[in-house]
């Protein structure tokens, strides 16, 4: 199998402490010697099994123990389904693929917002689950038993781009009308050869999409992340700003030359005020919100992308032309 070698220098083997299971979600779970591993839904009897990103969590037992410090607590307490030694998984780039026995898993978030309820950071006023925990899907099922040993495999190098679309609208939201420029947007990244991971929809609310964008770029590192909406003069269109507030690098010119080719069609083309920018490895665009203009502008734009994308990523090693 090729790879790209993006896991090279890394921990390649560790061992399973435990298997934890629990038929409720936000509840501790509780260990077991073996858990059936269900392709594309998770552990057979665990109530976070289903078609999501989400089917297995895991945490490192190394960081267990050290949270064992300050105050005792079973494999499982956290929600975790796999306990793992010899991995600092949080580290570990989005997707990473684990083999254990015949299973493979796919790592698809590091981290998740810690439940409100939760009963540990009540006691301790910390919780390791939201920074140490990782997620995963099941690519292949199997039996995993306690003590087996847990592999890191090479990342196939002929994955596609992970993409994510994000629709401002506070009609939309409330459902008085249809969202028709984010489903466009996945038909034509589907089409362009992209994964589309995950498509949402949302107010017009700054506190909203921030959160959204720095979960998309952060824990899911998706390669793109597309939002539809909220670029005008209206005073709730805030796009462009709350994309801004999670910038670490500008990338201008896809926002020009989406601004230039507008104004070949329409002189209203200069009244976007949509940005382009980078945070980690994720490119961020915001494209207009009537879907005749996302087609137009995405059309023009989408061609150029993956390149940039991949080097961006540190998959591609140089940039000038040939």
């Amino acid at each position: 199998m090729e790879t790209n070698g993006n896991n090279s220098g890394l921990s390649l083997k560790g061992t399973v402490r435990a298997i934890c299971i629990s038929d409720r979600r936000g509840i501790e779970k509780h260990s077991v010697e073996e858990g059936h591993f269900m392709p594309d839904f998770g552990i057979e009897g665990d109530a976070h099994g289903g078609k999501w990103h989400r089917q297995v969590s895991l945490l490192s037992a190394e960081k267990i123990e050290a949270f064992r410090k300050k105050i005792w607590v079973d494999y499982g307490a956290f929600g975790e389904n796999l306990v793992v030694e010899g991995f600092d998984l949080a580290t570990l780039p989005v997707p990473s693929f684990f083999a254990i026995g015949d299973a493979v898993l796919e790592m698809t978030q590091i981290g998740k917002e810690c439940h409100s309820d939760c009963a540990i950071r009540r006691q301790t006023g910390d919780c390791i689950m939201p920074r140490e925990g990782v997620f995963a899907r099941v690519v292949k099922g199997g039996t995993i038993h306690t003590g087996d040993e847990m592999k890191l495999l090479p990342t196939p190098a002929d994955l596609p781009l992970r993409a994510a679309v994000i629709t401002l609208s506070d009609k939309g939201s409330r459902g008085e009308r249809e969202d028709k420029s984010g489903p466009l947007i996945v038909e034509m990244l589907t089409a362009t050869g992209y994964k589309v991971e995950e498509a949402l929809l949302l107010p017009d609310d700054a506190a909203q999409l921030k959160t959204q964008l720095l979960r998309l770029a952060d824990a899911r590192q998706v390669n793109l992340i597309l939002t539809t909406g909220g670029t005008g003069f209206a005073p709730r269109d805030i796009t462009p700003e709350v994309t801004l507030s999670v910038a670490e690098r500008n990338a201008p010119g896809i926002a020009e030359a989406m601004r230039y080719h507008s104004l070949t069609i329409t002189p209203r083309g200069m009244l976007s005020r949509g940005v382009s920018v980078l945070r980690g490895k994720t490119l961020i665009v915001n494209l207009p919100g009537s879907p005749k203009a996302v087609k137009e502008n995405l059309e023009y734009i989408l061609p150029s992308l993956a390149h940039g994308i991949r080097l961006a990523a540190g998959l591609d090693g140089e940039c000038a032309r040939k």
